[in-house]
């Protein structure tokens, strides 16, 4: 009698689990960018009473400080330029290129993907939201387009975010939670300078954070949903970073 064997396809997994694998990171990207972020678009919309006052709050407030104390407003506005588009794109093109340098492509896409692809899903979202700017009386700041996300505060989370994923297998020992606290402490910076500014609402900057923590897990289920099809072991990148067999490679020693 003759056996007939059959082989699984050359990815080293079978459809169904990548079949799984993909549902998984529709659901993982649905369930994080519908409800969290389609509520308070909502709720900004309908004019949502607590949430409006405290926008309101946050500005005048902020705004009437910032008038009177031209220090402030000179570190504000170097905080917002440190989190502008011009350098993000100079450090993700030393990244990048470090790791290709490296022999990395495969992060190095993840990289672009990520990065450039947050910024388009903000303009997208600004386009579609069209909410205007704060308008005050003596504004110490101007900035154009649209209010909602606080593109900023989305690209600031996406960067650390990105970076701890991509060189989380180097940081160890005590250097882990420094590296942590120093994104977290950027984040928030970041975000309260646009507020401070004028530019931006609290509820601006708090969807900026929302989509882009969404967009980076969206974006890290999918690359992790591509090792398992490649192969390779699924990973806890909050634990071991997103490929944590590329320590050597990634440690500059």
């Amino acid at each position: 009698m003759t056996s007939v064997t059959q082989k699984r396809p050359a990815s080293g997994s079978p459809p169904e689990r990548r079949f799984g694998a993909r549902a998984l990171f529709a659901g993982v990207a649905l369930a994080l960018i519908a409800v969290p972020f389609a509520l308070l678009l909502f709720l900004v919309q309908d004019k949502w009473r607590p949430l409006a006052d405290a926008d309101a709050a946050a500005r005048d407030d902020l705004h009437g400080y910032a008038v009177d104390h031209g220090p402030f407003v000179t570190a504000m506005r170097a905080l917002s330029d440190a989190g502008s588009t011009v350098v993000y794109l100079a450090v993700f093109a030393v990244v990048v290129g470090w790791l290709l340098w490296r022999r990395l492509p495969r992060l190095a896409l993840f990289v672009v993907v990520t990065v450039a692809g947050s910024s388009l899903l903000n303009q997208v979202v600004k386009t579609a939201v069209d909410r205007a700017r704060p308008v005050l009386p003596d504004p110490v700041a101007h900035a154009n387009g649209m209010s909602f996300p606080s593109g900023h505060a989305q690209a600031a989370i996406v960067a650390a975010a990105v970076l701890l994923l991509v060189f989380l297998p180097v940081l160890r020992g005590g250097w882990r939670p420094v590296a942590l606290a120093a994104a977290i402490q950027w984040v928030l910076a970041v975000g309260f300078s646009r507020v401070a500014l004028g530019v931006h609402y609290v509820s601006d900057v708090l969807a900026g954070y929302i989509l882009g923590a969404a967009w980076v897990a969206a974006m890290t289920a999918a690359f992790n949903a591509w090792r398992v099809e490649r192969g390779q072991r699924k990973t806890d990148p909050l634990d071991e970073g997103l490929e944590p067999e590329t320590g050597p490679k990634l440690d500059p020693r």
